[in-house]
């Protein structure tokens, strides 16, 4: 496990599910979306103790230009109870082990569990594009869906690389722009600050004019960031042009840095190659929990759990909160975030033989409401937690 802290900002199912390409549902299994499914695949039904709370339909807050989207009732939220090193061994079977080292080594770690609220929603266009997309949308292999448009590609998953194509794909909008501020914390709580303007461009989630996946086919994400702060990097360009494949086929990066002032193509712009301004310790490919091509992991659909992972943290991402708040020695400030009981899909990724990653293996918790990668561990080749 590392020794310096990267912020950034941002019941079992064991049904072993392996295999890298994945079948259409079928119209019947199609037909339980909206019903004991929610309309994106989630069972809708709360779990047996009603400590995960049955889904509900959300109100839509539309279009939010400059605004930070908070809830006054989830953000008057008490705890329901509190982890820490002493009671850890109580919850140890809804932790991730990332969450167990940590609690584990830090007397400081704790993690404030909330109630679990499920306020996730979508537009009705995504919704009607996830049912089409239920029996018309297939995985021929891990990096190439076909025939997919709008929605989420595969809300009843059954292969590894599913899922993880929801999380790529999910709907946030046409565009954004962030300003992203990111952080190697020293083990004294000094910090290097890094900022970026990013801006982003979904073409496969444009309601107007949605950019559809087939096979060889369908640029989804276009991607420019700038760096401003700090002076040695400020002036340094990333573009992106994301398609489905592997390679050059799949993702097309272009780089202007200010030293030699010049655009170059920039192929190690992926995979576990140092990301600007983390010394290291952040890959391209961990940008957004995880992003690029599939190719070099075997993908298994280990099923679903109950785990406790972040969320509605509106406390830690919104404006109110400053860095000195947020930022302590060796981890963050845990009186801030706020963990939930939710049902998530497990996802392992092994490393295959002839190929090379520092990760040998990764195993993903995707919320089963958000299809985000709430949480990720990671271990290097010694099968050690990274």
């Amino acid at each position: 496990m590392k020794k310096r802290l990267t912020v950034l900002t941002g019941a079992l199912a064991l049904t072993l599910i392996a295999g890298q390409a994945g079948a259409k549902a079928t119209a019947q299994e199609a037909e339980r979306l909206g019903k004991d499914l929610t309309p994106v695949g989630a069972e809708r039904a709360a779990n047996k103790d009603g400590t995960i709370p049955e889904w509900t339909p959300g109100q839509q807050r539309g279009s939010l230009s400059g605004e930070f989207p908070n809830d006054p009732k989830i953000d008057a939220d008490k705890p329901l109870f509190t982890i820490t090193k002493a009671n850890m061994a109580q919850y140890a079977d809804k932790l991730t082990e990332g969450h167990k080292h940590l609690l584990s080594t830090y007397d400081s770690y704790k993690m404030n569990i909330y109630p679990s609220r499920r306020v996730v929603t979508w537009p009705d266009e995504i919704l009607a594009a996830t049912k089409a997309n239920a029996t018309n949308c297939e995985l021929l292999d891990p990096d190439t869906p076909n025939n997919c448009k709008l929605g989420f590609p595969f809300p009843i998953p059954k292969s590894g690389a599913e899922p993880v194509w929801n999380h790529k794909l999910k709907w946030r909008g046409e565009a954004v722009t962030r300003y992203n501020n990111q952080m190697i914390v020293q083990p004294n709580g000094e910090y290097q600050l890094t900022k970026l303007i990013e801006d982003v461009q979904f073409g496969y989630g444009s309601i107007q004019n949605p950019v559809p996946l087939n096979k060889g086919s369908g640029e989804f994400l276009k991607y420019l960031s700038k760096t401003v702060a700090p002076p040695r990097l400020a002036g340094t360009f990333i573009l992106v042009h994301e398609k489905a494949g592997t390679g050059a086929e799949g993702r097309a990066a272009w780089l202007y840095s200010p030293g030699l002032k010049r655009i170059r193509r920039a192929p190690t712009v992926c995979c576990d190659n140092p990301y600007e301004g983390t010394d290291g310790h952040q890959f391209y490919d961990q940008v957004d929990m995880f992003n690029g091509a599939l190719e070099r992991y075997n993908w298994k659909l280990v099923g679903k759990k109950e785990m406790y992972i972040g969320y509605n943290a509106n406390r830690i991402a919104g404006p109110q909160t400053k860095y000195k708040d947020m930022v302590r020695p060796r981890h963050l400030n845990q009186d801030l975030p706020r963990y939930e009981l939710h049902r998530v899909w497990i996802v392992e990724a092994d490393i295959k033989p002839g190929t090379s990653h520092t990760f040998k293996k990764r195993r993903m918790y995707i919320d089963e409401d958000a299809w985000t990668i709430a949480a990720v561990d990671n271990y290097d080749n010694r099968d050690q937690l990274y």
